[in-house]
């Protein structure tokens, strides 16, 4: 029998016009664009639908934006009877996997997203820094000895190891233009700085965490019905003190997804969907496995003509 996993993207999967045609055709999905607004005291239907895409991509809104697309996809995929044995989500996704577990209720969870969107654009602002992807380093240590290297110029850490020879590397600006130098003499195939607003999983990232750390502690977590891996550990878990305790590690620690999607194969899932706006985590797991499946929804035809 198949094992259906739902994975949750992160920040830059955002898109303007995204998930409008939910809105206008589905109840479930009007209601929790009209809950979030109440919420957030914004209105994020209005930029999720129409942008400006400046707009948009301000971490403050976008980590907000998804998080309520990909936990009403979630949501209408129960509604069709797809129900997932275990999730995952790619930094913000994380946050939608615990609401897809039960562990965090979406009311909570979003008051949790929109400080922690707010607090890593603040951070990304006070401490300017940046990240590079690193395509076809032939080993991941590797990339370890690069930042080690590197690491005389300023900070430089891995952030995201994405797929098996894609890792993104996160500090501040000298470090990481001097990480990409040192992963290309190391054999790198591809070395490209990428646009973001600041140096994400990295120690520049230091002022959210204990913001974060305040505002979950008077969070209540749930036992969650299915098991969660965490970037942190890529390691399935049910315990909820656990699950709240990475959420904080994560700000500053590597997103260990190929692991993670490589544990939950190990668990016997053999059918994976991405929940939320764009395909990145689809692309990146068929780069991980040949031998699963991967699937995306995040509009009402994908939704209705989803075939498992």
């Amino acid at each position: 029998m198949s094992k259906t996993a739902f994975i949750f993207p992160g920040q830059a999967s955002q898109f303007v016009g995204m998930g409008k045609d939910l809105y206008d055709h589905s109840p479930v999905a009007k209601k929790y664009y009209d809950k979030a607004n109440e919420i957030l005291g914004f209105d994020i239907k209005k930029v999720s639908f129409e942008g400006p895409i400046e707009e948009l991509k301000q971490t403050k809104i976008t980590q907000p934006a998804i998080f309520v697309l990909s936990v009403i996809v979630n949501e209408l995929l129960r509604e069709k009877g797809i129900i997932p044995v275990m999730t995952a989500g790619h930094s913000l996704g994380e946050y939608s996997a615990l609401v897809c577990a039960g562990a965090m209720s979406f009311e909570e969870a979003l008051k949790v997203v929109a400080l922690r969107g707010s607090e890593m654009q603040k951070a990304g602002e006070n401490n300017p820094g940046t990240m590079a992807a690193v395509v076809g380093l032939p080993d991941d240590g590797l990339i370890f000895e690069a930042c080690k290297e590197a690491s005389a110029a300023g900070i430089v850490q891995p952030a995201n190891f994405n797929s098996p020879g894609q890792i993104v590397i996160s500090g501040s600006i000298d470090g990481v233009k001097k990480g990409m130098e040192t992963a290309k003499a190391r054999g790198a195939k591809i070395v490209k700085e990428l646009v973001v607003s600041g140096a994400f999983h990295s120690p520049l990232m230091q002022s959210a965490v204990q913001p974060l750390a305040e505002k979950l502690s008077g969070v209540e977590f749930s036992e969650p019905a299915i098991s969660v891996v965490p970037n942190v550990t890529a390691k399935p878990t049910s315990d909820k003190n656990e699950l709240k305790k990475l959420l904080v590690d994560q700000v500053m620690s590597p997103v260990l997804w190929t692991k993670t999607i490589q544990a939950m194969i190990e668990q016997g899932v053999d059918t994976f969907i991405e929940a939320g706006p764009g395909n990145v985590l689809q692309g990146l797991g068929k780069r991980i496995s040949k031998d699963v499946r991967f699937f995306g929804v995040q509009t009402l035809e994908e939704l209705n003509n989803l075939a498992l």
